[in-house]
């Protein structure tokens, strides 16, 4: 049914449609995002951090990595105020024009050999642009559905945008492994990388066309502003759901990073095999958690919330030692299994966070509840994770430090999932 008019065309409220919205939205954005870490393992840490220790240029690389983690808070904030103020759809707009435009730029830097140490300085500012725009993403993305009704289906209709890191990731992995089996290894390093950026100028404009035409949520145009800045309530009044939800993603963020990104520095640095056989590990990974995601939520609203984060906890801190001694085997079959796996337990967290987080806010501070609890754990788990495994093989020599790192990010889920209550039944009209 569509009854509301953008320009010359009526705004979609049909929740398929929205949805599908979402995760191209959600799909793109995290294409950016991802195309950058991905090309830190594999080129940056070459073109803009060059150093006579490979292993300390990737860490470099990674550490501008990072940087965009930082500034994701911020835009949790400033895209987070706009979206409670102004509206979900046209905030989500915003951060998918800022998202492209940073990306693309990327895609014309000139190396640390012809600009010396501006080169980097630009990586970082852009890389700063792109975590302002993915702080306000989620948040919107996921709310855009869960606040368009059909409660019984909320995790199933919310997982959508969740969809959209693992297929963002696959379809970043899948350019520069194409781009990489097409050309030499040298013309890769010089400029084949930046046609996997320059793509994404594409996918912003397939995004942006599919936003332009879908309705603002019931819920928000029902609702009544917040009395002060909306993440100031949130701090206020709401911060123990924050800490609670941002504390269920830590076995979930930090796994990601190292199950999908990680893993691409351990198999061809530590393991010296080829990046082809990361590559290809993390592209059926990815495609694992984009076909399982939706089905794990249509699990999770029939039983609940809480059952899906214990088990998903519980299963990483297992996977965690599975997970490198699969790796170590150098194995091909043995490395996709290991990478399957860990993002089989990623597609069980992601099937829940965007219901259990919509289930906690009230309607006028949710986008700023939302983003900030998801943004959270994204700096202190998923923006580290990289760099804390880097260091840790770099103190101990086996990837199995490492393991036992993932673990303990198991059990601070497991332990927010077990201090949470269930909101299967939640009405988020009347969340208060």
């Amino acid at each position: 049914m569509t009854d509301t008019v953008v320009g010359k065309r009526k705004a979609h409220k049909s929740l398929p449609l929205i949805a599908g919205s979402s995760l191209a939205g959600t799909a793109v954005e995290w294409y950016d995002f991802f195309l950058y870490g991905t090309a830190s393992a594999l080129v940056f840490n070459k073109l803009f951090f060059p150093a006579s220790d490979p292993l300390v240029g990737t860490m470099l690389a990674f550490a501008t990595y990072a940087v965009g983690f930082i500034a994701r808070p911020v835009g949790a904030v400033v895209l987070g105020h706009y979206g409670d103020r102004k509206g979900r759809r046209a905030t989500l707009i915003a951060s998918l024009v800022l998202m492209g435009v940073s990306t693309f730029l990327i895609a014309l830097l000139p190396s640390y050999a012809s600009i010396g140490v501006a080169a980097p300085a630009l990586l970082v500012l852009l890389r700063l642009v792109q975590g302002f725009a993915l702080g306000g993403e989620w948040g919107g993305a996921v709310l855009l559905v869960s606040e368009h009704g059909d409660s019984s289906r909320r995790a199933f209709w919310s997982s959508w945008p969740n969809v959209g890191p693992p297929l963002g990731n696959l379809l970043a992995a899948a350019a520069l492994a194409g781009l990489g089996a097409m050309m030499s290894p040298e013309a890769f390093l010089s400029w084949g990388w930046r046609i996997a950026f320059a793509l994404s100028a594409v996918l912003v404009l397939i995004g942006l066309w599919l936003r332009l035409y879908v309705a603002e949520t019931p819920l928000f145009e029902q609702a009544k502003a917040p009395v002060g800045l909306p993440a100031g309530v949130v701090v206020r009044k709401h911060w123990r759901q924050v800490v609670l939800a941002a504390a269920t993603r830590f076995g979930e963020n930090a796994g990601f990073y190292i199950y999908s990104l990680f893993v691409i520095t351990y198999v061809t640095k530590m393991l010296g095999l080829d990046q082809s056989v990361a590559l290809t590990a993390v592209m059926i990974g990815q495609g694992v958690a984009v076909i399982t995601i939706p089905l794990f939520a249509i699990l999770a609203d029939r039983i609940g919330r809480r059952p899906i984060y214990l088990a998903a906890s519980a299963a990483t801190i297992v996977w965690a030692f599975v997970f490198f001694g699969l790796l170590d085997t150098g194995n091909t079959a043995a490395i996709i299994l290991a990478v399957s796996g860990g993002l089989l337990i990623f597609a069980a967290y992601s099937s829940v966070i965007g219901a259990f987080f919509s289930e906690l806010f009230p309607t006028g501070i949710r986008y700023s509840g939302v983003s900030l609890a998801y943004n959270l754990a994204s700096v202190l788990a998923g923006s580290l994770a990289p760099i804390i495994a880097i260091a840790l093989y770099s103190r101990f020599g086996t990837g199995f430090a490492i393991a036992a790192y993932l673990a303990v990010m198991g059990v601070v889920s497991l332990v927010a999932a077990l201090i949470a209550k269930e909101t299967r039944t939640v009405d988020l009209a009347g969340v208060r």
